[in-house]
């Protein structure tokens, strides 16, 4: 590979796509299990809300928002509108035997938690014989004792997620004016990797504390973040369910993708 190495310099011109991460039913899967609620019960006016802001930032970060995402967006609204509608009388009196509006929905999310399960088992297996699935390794568990909990790699919506918190926490701080500072993707990754270099790990959140502040920075860190996941540069885990989130730097294996403009195969 050549030393040289070109990525898509501007935010705008980045385009992650979406079907190599995950779908529409993951990040409602991924909805309903930060919110803790019964997925037999689920509260379509709150998810329906946490899922138009995801998408929502997905747009803005310039992600490849497949019509899958939006069709199951407009079904969403479909629901709610339903479940604000009075029941029909006759329904009333013969105990309810209309269906649930949300349980063909239901259905779906079960069978496809079903076929994810059994994908999911078989990558771990096959992880696990190469002894990279988990961190730390058992020594730290057996230090940390029985409250300890394994970090796991995470998805693409648990970084949404975390970012989506880095967002909010910065609009609550007071606003400096400093000039428009443009910075490439590129230049970004040269930095994070730089930083990265110092230390074993570092958490996800104290990556975005060394620019300006302002949401282009954030936007720009966070498309490098992935950029460098895309490119195996980094691996991302996590502790428990919804824990901290911590960017380690990695050895680029002999089949990561090659960055944009390495015409070296």
């Amino acid at each position: 590979m050549t030393e040289h190495q070109d990525f898509e310099s501007s935010p705008d011109a980045y385009k992650v796509k979406l079907e190599s991460f995950e779908g529409p039913l993951d990040l409602l899967i991924h909805l309903i299990r930060k919110h803790e609620v019964n997925i037999y019960d689920i509260p379509i006016s709150l998810i329906t809300e946490q899922y138009l802001g995801y998408i929502e930032l997905m747009q803005e970060l310039n992600l490849d928002v497949a019509g899958e995402f939006l069709v199951m967006a407009a079904t969403l609204i479909h629901l709610k509108s339903r479940t604000l509608l009075p029941r029909p009388p006759t329904a009333e009196e013969d105990g309810g035997s209309d269906e649930d509006p949300r349980e063909a929905l239901v259905r779906r999310l079960l069978e496809h938690q079903k076929y994810k399960a059994a994908a999911e088992l078989l990558h771990e297996r096959e992880t696990l014989r190469g002894a990279q699935y988990m961190r730390p390794d058992t020594r730290v568990a057996d230090a940390a004792g029985d409250d300890y909990e394994p970090e796991l790699e995470v998805d693409l919506f648990s970084l949404l997620a975390a970012f989506r918190g880095v967002l909010e926490r910065a609009n609550r701080r007071p606003r400096m004016v400093l000039p428009p500072e443009q910075m490439s993707i590129e230049d970004r990754i040269h930095q994070l990797l730089a930083r990265l270099s110092e230390t074993e790990a570092c958490g996800f959140e104290d990556l975005f504390s060394d620019g300006d502040g302002s949401r282009p920075f954030m936007i720009v860190t966070f498309l490098a973040l992935l950029e460098m996941i895309r490119l195996k540069q980094i691996r991302v885990f996590q502790a428990g369910g919804f824990g901290p989130i911590r960017v380690y730097k990695r050895a680029r294996p002999t089949d990561a993708p090659h960055p944009i403009g390495d015409s070296e195969n």
